[in-house]
């Protein structure tokens, strides 16, 4: 541990995150703090100051809306992520204080949680994440005074509890076609693998295997792609199986081939996306704060740890050269991973993910993903030619995010999910889909390729087809003295419409010349020149709240400005709009 993160690290990352827990300041979503005491009072909701009921039934009172908001506000001190730190710290310094502090947390979620009488129970899931951080920092403190026999007994009690929960409960999560079922059915694998004096331990071993396996296939696309549109849920995934992948192994019980081979493929799908200079990948679509491992002092926002362990665990090598990303990966398969080959992920100058709808184009130093999906599964958000350009680390045109999943004012609930907080045109003041209730959408959006490979892609989507209007988008790589895209949107149909194009931008002073807008970063100069049709008019606004517009959130349950292009007008059909983004 001591070689993977640097002592300056490791104190600002994980020690003084526990010193603040310990002092009644607890993380939420792998960013911010709020007051919960100590240990932590795991039914309050700190944002609103609200407390959630204890004592009912946990499916009479485990839901979002009035009068307690998000649930996830409560849920997620009960994911119990601090308990990776703890048990990192232990196995660091051997400190017994990191030992105790874990045990006597879990005590204390024992004492407020009684079995299916708390909110905390209201979720399989949310029980399989908390089983999961329980079980490694148990098995990290386990030569400890504090691991006692009653505490370890109470362990396998909840253990039990959570394989019976999920059994009963699992069809409702398959149900549903996202990481819920695989998240679930890993918990049946780890209890009756880890636990075979239970009763049912042979039969939760058979199920979450069979289960593992048929979710797989169906959830993770040919190409590698995930079933629920996110870069975050598709992270969520790939720590499930990377737990239950190296838990098999080190029960001499390997899951089946589909399973490996499904996740190589996430593994590839994933490498493409990440850019290599930071480790971030696009904010693109639900992103829900969930870091199921949290197991390296990389930030939330870095992807390069999974990357890596997962890279190491399909090929016994490793993309990225040394660095904390390498911590994940020696937890889960051991010191001689660290001295396996590094070989670094290919690059294409075209890169294409067609049974999820992703396309990226490179530059030299640069990289563009773009979206175009016909959906057959259910869609997050309303954002059909997206695009997301990267620049020497920098996230230069960027997606929203999430927010929140509930919000009592019902204008920040729609927005991070509609057309208005992505790349892309907007017509009409409409949506590319309808909004369902709930997480739903109506009249799914089509989308298809017309043209795609090395710097050029041509594609086009019929989400305003109801208004008798189609949207095309082309985006060409340019390479000169530096490196250019142009993107030109075309939209045809008849008649008059109202036509906003919104390019959402990074944290930077922006100036403007005219049509054209630059920053001078600390990695170059970037330049945003615009060539429009009479009558149209660009504004650069950021942090607007009436009517929302120029807002991002980077984690969940955080919101703040980011500057935003919005080009305006109400042109007869057909309109041609072209931008060009230079980098020097």
């Amino acid at each position: 541990l001591a070689g993977v993160a640097s002592e300056d690290q490791w104190r600002e990352r994980v020690v003084a995150v526990i010193d603040k827990a310990l002092a009644g300041e607890y993380p939420f979503f792998g960013h911010w703090f709020r007051r919960l005491g100590w240990p932590p009072d795991f039914n309050l909701d700190p944002v609103h100051n609200i407390r959630w009921p204890v004592g009912a039934h946990c499916l009479k009172t485990a839901r979002s809306g009035p009068p307690r908001d998000d649930i996830k506000l409560v849920w997620e001190a009960s994911r119990f992520s601090l308990a990776y730190h703890l048990a990192r710290a232990y196995a660091r310094s051997r400190d017994e204080r990191f030992a105790e502090a874990f045990w006597r947390m879990f005590d204390a979620w024992g004492e407020q949680n009684p079995p299916m009488l708390s909110v905390a129970w209201g979720c399989g899931q949310e029980s399989t994440f908390r089983l999961m951080a329980m079980l490694f920092a148990a098995v990290m403190t386990l030569n400890s005074p504090s691991a006692t026999n009653e505490r370890l007994w109470a362990l396998s009690r909840y253990a039990w509890q959570v394989g019976r929960l999920v059994e009963v409960n699992i069809n409702y999560a398959r149900s549903q076609k996202n990481n819920h079922a695989i998240s679930e059915a890993t918990a049946l694998w780890t209890v009756g693998l880890m636990f075979p004096e239970f009763r049912q331990a042979g039969r939760w071993k058979v199920a979450g295997r069979g289960i593992l396996a048929a979710e797989v296939r169906r959830q993770v696309y040919d190409d590698g792609s995930y079933v629920q549109h996110s870069l975050n849920y598709h992270r969520v995934m790939m720590d499930d199986l990377l737990w239950a992948i190296r838990l098999g192994e080190l029960h001499d019980l390997r899951l089946g081939d589909v399973v490996y081979d499904r996740f190589r493929r996430a593994t590839e799908w994933l490498l493409a996306m990440i850019d290599p200079v930071s480790g971030r990948v696009p904010n693109y679509g639900p992103n829900d704060g969930a870091q199921v491992l949290p197991l390296s002092t990389c930030d939330y926002l870095d992807y390069r740890p999974v990357a890596q362990a997962a890279s190491h665990l399909v090929n016994r090598k490793r993309v990225f050269g040394p660095g904390p990303w390498d911590e994940k990966m020696l937890w889960l398969c051991g010191p001689q991973s660290l001295s396996s080959p590094i070989s670094p992920p290919d690059r294409p100058a075209a890169w294409s993910a067609p049974a999820g709808g992703y396309y990226i184009l490179r530059g030299r130093e640069s990289q563009a993903m773009i979206r175009s999906h016909s959906y057959r599964d259910r869609p997050t958000q309303a954002d059909m030619l997206h695009v997301d350009l990267w620049w020497r680390g920098e996230n230069v045109l960027r997606d929203g995010g999430s927010y929140l999943y509930y919000h009592a004012d019902p204008r920040w609930k729609h927005w991070f999910i509609s057309t208005a907080a992505h790349n892309t045109v907007e017509i009409d003041g409409q949506d590319q889909m309808t909004k369902g209730p709930r997480f739903t959408w109506l009249q799914w959006t089509k989308a298809r390729v017309l043209e795609f490979g090395e710097g050029r892609f041509v594609g086009e989507q019929d989400g305003y087809r109801r208004l008798g209007v189609r949207h095309r988008r082309s985006v060409e790589v340019a390479q000169g003295s530096g490196e250019c895209y142009e993107v030109t949107d075309t939209i045809t149909g008849r008649g008059t419409h109202d036509v906003v194009l919104r390019w959402r931008l990074c944290d930077a002073e922006w100036k403007r010349e005219g049509w054209a807008w630059s920053a001078d970063m600390p990695v170059g100069l970037v330049r945003i020149a615009l060539d429009l049709p009479p009558g149209f008019e660009a504004t650069l606004n950021s942090g607007q709240e009436d009517p929302i517009e120029g807002w991002e959130s980077l984690y969940y349950g955080e919101k703040q400005p980011a500057p935003t292009l919005a080009i305006r007008g109400r042109p007869a059909l057909p309109a041609t709009l072209k931008t060009t983004v230079s980098f020097t």
